[in-house]
């Protein structure tokens, strides 16, 4: 790849797995995986397409839900991969083979589910209780939905705070710096190696964390607009008005991965330095797996230009 004079931001993005990344181009999803063996397995598929992509706030949305559909599977599979010479427990040999695969299909369906929900408990529903109670003993006002952003934001940074904490979970986020990485070296134009990929920065402003740091961030100006002093309506407008959240949040990572002017660089700070939590250096290993994953969705056309 020859080195580029101008400014490129591409399209391609992608996500941190277990011992792997997933990497979505605009043709091609591909997952490289590195196995018990050191080999790297890699799957591929077309690249599944965001409904109503053109329409401003409505694509977010269907952006948010399509990349937790597809991670998720990724993630699932990446795990299969990753673990596949590791014996099964007793119990999930038994319903495996008493009902085969739609027990486990099912299983990983509630786990996605009650993992959805969790979040919503501890990052939507708590900090507004909280507050609420804080609310029954001073007279709060507009202070409220400050408050509550304050709780919803300290516990965001703490959860990943402490998740870093976990081996597993460091392992993880440093393939997230491997992809950042990667994606980093292309966008600077530089051809794609292992060498030229460990010297780019580990931090992105497209990054799944920055979003979700923008989307706390604008639920604390959306809650604002909310006079109700009522604990559980509260609690019900911040659900319905979740979709806005997201619609707005996803323009604003949108225009900030693609500007690099200083409002593009203003939006995305805060949510760069979020990463240092969810990101770590890779090592060489990481870094093959990423490359490996991001040149299987690497159009030749050029067509992954923001």
């Amino acid at each position: 790849m020859s080195k580029r004079n101008e400014l490129f931001k591409t399209s391609i993005g992608g996500q941190a797995l277990i011992e792997g990344v997933m990497m979505r181009g605009p043709e091609k999803t591909a997952m490289a995986v590195r196995v018990k063996d050191g080999s790297i397995v890699v799957e591929e598929g077309p690249s599944e397409k965001v409904k109503l992509a053109k329409v401003p706030l409505v694509r977010g949305v269907m952006s948010m839900i399509t990349s937790l559909k597809i991670g998720y599977k990724y993630m699932m599979r990446s795990s299969e991969l990753a673990m596949e010479d590791i014996e099964d427990d007793k119990l999930s040999l038994y319903l495996k083979e008493k009902f085969g695969d739609k027990v486990e299909n099912t299983i990983s369906t509630v786990i996605y589910i009650v993992a959805v929900f969790l979040a919503l408990g501890l990052f939507v529903v708590i900090p507004t209780f909280i507050t609420g109670l804080i609310g029954k003993l001073v007279t709060l006002g507009r202070m409220r939905a400050v408050i509550e952003g304050i709780l919803k934001m300290a516990m965001f940074l703490m959860y990943l705070y402490l998740i870093s904490k976990l081996e597993d979970i460091r392992r993880v986020f440093q393939y997230h710096g491997a992809e950042h990485k990667t994606i980093s070296c292309y966008e600077a134009g530089d051809e794609i190696t292992v060498e030229n990929i460990r010297k780019h920065t580990r931090f992105h402003p497209r990054c799944g964390t920055s979003f979700l740091f923008i989307v706390i961030a604008v639920s604390i100006l959306v809650s604002s607009l909310i006079t109700t002093e009522s604990t559980l309506a509260r609690v019900g407008l911040k659900l319905l008005l979740l979709p806005v959240v997201m619609g707005i949040s996803y323009e604003i990572i949108k225009y900030s991965g693609s500007h690099d002017n200083w409002l593009g660089r203003a939006l995305a700070a805060p949510g760069l330095w979020v990463q240092r939590l969810t990101t770590r250096e890779p090592d060489d290993d990481q870094i093959e797996v990423a490359m490996t994953s991001f040149l299987k969705v690497l159009p030749e056309d050029g067509s992954d230009r923001c």
